[in-house]
């Protein structure tokens, strides 16, 4: 049995599955606090795992998920991780903060555009802080989860852990290890509170107006460094990436210092998420 889930039916949009199996819907596992749905757990090897991710399509994703016994299992999700939300938190720094937007960043407009959807159910939780390192965020996340109920835990910060401090600018750059130790504990924090884990990629920064921030150096090639690395750490963990790149890339107007994006460098992040699903 798959605790907090329910099921619902999903549209299939690849036309070879399809006409595999003769319907356009197929049932997927939706969150829902308090349901619960019959099952069977199967046990299989790495080929078998590897064969069923091959079958499915790119609307669903394989993720875990927690059983009514406590124990975790793999299932296949909506592959849209917000779009199958109802209670968000949100973590991270301050550009997931919203600093240097008067409207709170993209993750206000988030907000408002999840909560119009279903208002009795769906609630989105912005508890980042500006400043905020991703072992600050490892620390803190598990005494904020309990009292917010969450079904999608969005983490978004990374990004000071691969400036350069000035005063230290020949520290080795670990930046890898440091995030797959980090973003591990996050995870078995998510499912420990029966949430979907969601990380979010840094945003493109304007190198040449970055300068000396607060005794810290950002620098494109850091942040690209960490763009990939957590990027290959989801993959290999099957965690939801959202990857906020491109939407500012090349567009300095849409930063205010180089690093924190304008008014409308939150909308362009808050559109690339996928703002009508949201």
């Amino acid at each position: 049995m798959i605790r907090k889930t329910r099921p619902g039916s999903f549209p299939i949009t690849d036309p070879a599955v399809i006409a595999a199996g003769g319907l356009d819907v197929q049932l997927v596992l939706e969150r829902e606090r308090g349901s619960s749905v019959e099952g069977a757990v199967l046990h299989l090897t790495d080929r078998d795992l590897a064969a069923a991710d091959a079958y499915e399509d790119d609307d669903r994703a394989r993720r875990r998920v927690v059983l009514a016994s406590g124990e975790s299992a793999w299932a296949y999700l909506d592959a849209d991780p917000l779009r199958s939300a109802q209670r968000i938190v949100v973590v991270g720094d301050s550009i997931a903060y919203g600093r240097c937007d008067p409207r709170g960043g993209w993750t206000s407009r988030l907000a408002a555009a999840h909560i119009t959807r279903n208002e009795a159910a769906h609630r989105v939780f912005n508890l980042a802080v500006p400043g905020s390192f991703l072992s600050d965020v490892s620390e803190q996340t598990p005494a904020l989860l309990a009292a917010r109920l969450p079904d999608t835990l969005v983490v978004a910060a990374g990004v000071n852990d691969c400036a350069i401090p000035l005063a230290s600018a020949d520290a080795p750059y670990d930046v890898p290890a440091h995030i797959a130790e980090h973003l591990g504990s996050l995870a078995a924090t998510a499912l420990n509170h029966h949430a979907r884990l969601v990380v979010v990629g840094p945003a493109w920064i304007d190198e040449a107006r970055t300068g000396d921030y607060g005794g810290l150096r950002f620098t494109e090639a850091r942040v690209r460094a960490l763009r990939a690395s957590v990027r290959a750490w989801c993959d290999g963990h099957h965690v939801d990436f959202l990857d906020l790149w491109e939407p500012l890339r090349g567009k300095p107007e849409l930063l205010l210092d180089g690093i924190h994006p304008t008014a409308e460098g939150h909308e362009a992040l808050y559109r690339h998420l996928g703002a009508p699903g949201c």
